[in-house]
């Protein structure tokens, strides 16, 4: 099997199961695949992942930029735009120049966004944070929809293999976001395949200095080369100078399209050659192009391995969600306006939200009661923050924790979560049932899982007093669950205000 095929296959199998990742609608995926987000480069940098830095670095150092060309989903998602264009029109590609100057640049405000804590810079800066967005806006709808359908066939044959869920649009602006990125890379693709990677991206610059020094190489062996010029046609990296005979190594990711269209075999993927056996080779008759042909190759000798395996994921039985019944049709509530945003438990604290997440969106694409959506604050922008107008936050559900790659939301177990207090829930006696209405309630009560409100006479020296919620807000985690199940519409009786540092009682 060629280099070529290699990459392509192992760069099939990372982009498909990390897509599964974003658009799983059975919360299984996570348990199989939660990795191959926290392989990512500038999670990993911002998760301050000793293990996964070092093994890239590693990986590089040895193998070159495969990183971009097999692990990072957008490199890949480059591959595949410039493949639609390579099958308009044929060996379009040319040398150029590395722009060293903007590549640099885009780098240096990497970090200075970094190290202001300028989070939504860096998110517009990190290739996997765009890639995570587009698949949680734009391809999770779509698999949710395509899900539905087939719930509905099964339905009709009295099979409940599928279940349907709720589609709905999370963040409009980070719809935009998403859909303008990625039409900005297809243009970019399209013209000149990996002008994004090479020029733009930050992580690329950075393996692009450490792919200097790699042992294994694509390396040119000027006697065999015919100056066709074809490695040069079809290098999406535009890396190769044919009449020069050298190869930028920072730029190149390995995707083995030079070693594949050589007909001479002038290029080759591999070790540094000793001068003996240069001399060797120089020596050696060369065969005719058609006797190169007939030959079998033994390509497999220059081609890289990748560890990998290729994981299924198991259906999940997963509860559905619980609303409420009859025939009347419920109003939506009005998100209530709140003076400090609620994060999630793990999250700690609002700075450490600001200074670790990316926005790539994958703790809100994995949150099975639709509490987590972007943030629309300049600052934030992207970044989850809750909302309990579709559910509330189950003390039994520690998800988003789980998934994070970048330490932003902190691994919680499920008993410190109960007792990490993330808001305080809120009353609004003007939107109260009992007294707009004049019917009891007590929902609020009933459903507070630490018992952090219960009903109270509106005054105590009247016998027909209505019963209203009181809050013991050292009590109160913030879950929402009263907000959530409030009957108040469109306006709820009681909210959960945020909390700018979590605490633990």
């Amino acid at each position: 099997m060629t280099l070529r095929r290699i990459r392509r296959l192992l760069g099939a199998v990372f982009f498909l199961l990390i897509t599964l990742l974003f658009v799983d609608v059975t919360g299984a995926a996570h348990h199989w695949l939660g990795w191959m987000a926290k392989v990512q480069l500038l999670p990993a940098v911002l998760a301050l992942n000793a293990v996964v830095i070092i093994v890239l670095v590693v990986l590089t150092l040895v193998f070159g930029r495969i990183y971009c060309s097999v692990i990072c989903p957008l490199g890949v998602l480059q591959d595949v735009f410039a493949h639609l264009s390579h099958r308009r029109k044929k060996h379009h590609y040319s040398y150029s120049r590395a722009l060293s100057w903007l590549r640099y640049l885009m780098l240096g405000v990497l970090i200075v966004a970094i190290a202001l804590g300028l989070t939504a810079l860096t998110s517009l800066l990190d290739p996997y944070g765009h890639y995570g967005r587009f698949a949680t806006a734009v391809l999770q709808p779509i698999y949710q929809l395509g899900n539905n359908v087939l719930a509905s066939i099964a339905e009709s044959f009295d099979s409940y293999a599928f279940y349907s869920v709720d589609v709905w649009l999370k963040s409009l602006p980070v719809l935009l976001i998403a859909v303008a990125f990625v039409a900005a890379l297809f243009v970019m693709a399209w013209r000149n395949g990996r002008t994004y990677c090479n020029t733009i991206c930050p992580v690329g610059t950075v393996l692009g200095c450490l792919s200097r020094f790699s042992l294994m190489k694509i390396r040119f062996d000027e006697q065999k080369c015919k100056n066709c010029s074809q490695c040069t046609r079809h290098c999406k990296a535009s890396c190769i100078d044919y009449t020069r005979h050298t190869v930028d190594h920072s730029r190149c990711v390995v995707c083995g399209n030079c070693v594949d269209k050589c007909q001479f075999g002038a290029l080759s993927y591999g070790l540094k050659k000793s001068s003996s056996a240069r001399h060797a080779a120089t020596v050696t008759a060369e065969p005719s192009p058609n006797q190169q042909k007939d030959a079998p190759t033994d390509d497999s000798r220059r081609s890289f391995l990748l560890a990998t395996a290729l994981l299924t994921t198991a259906a999940m039985a997963q509860e559905k969600k619980k609303v409420d019944g009859g025939l009347a049709e419920i109003e939506d509530k009005v998100v209530p306006h709140r003076q400090t945003p609620i994060t999630p438990p793990g999250a700690w604290s609002a700075r450490n939200m600001a200074r670790h997440c990316t926005g790539c969106q994958l703790c809100i694409a994995q949150c099975p009661n639709g509490v987590l959506r972007p943030a629309g604050g300049l600052l934030t922008a992207m970044q989850p923050t809750m909302s309990y107008e579709r559910g509330y936050c189950r003390p039994e559900c520690n998800r988003c924790s789980q998934v994070c790659p970048t330490d932003a939301i902190h691994p919680i177990a499920l008993e410190e979560k109960a007792s990490t207090q993330i808001g305080h829930a809120v009353w609004i006696e003007k939107n109260c049932v009992p007294l707009t209405d004049g019917v009891e309630c007590g929902n609020c009560a009933r459903h507070c899982p630490t018992g952090a409100i219960e009903m109270v006479p509106l005054d105590e020296n009247d016998e027909e007093s209505p019963f209203v919620p009181q809050i013991t807000e050292s009590r109160c985690i913030g879950c929402g669950a009263c907000e959530n199940l409030c009957p108040a519409r469109p306006f709820t009786a009681i909210y959960v205000e945020g909390h700018e540092e979590h605490h633990t009682y």
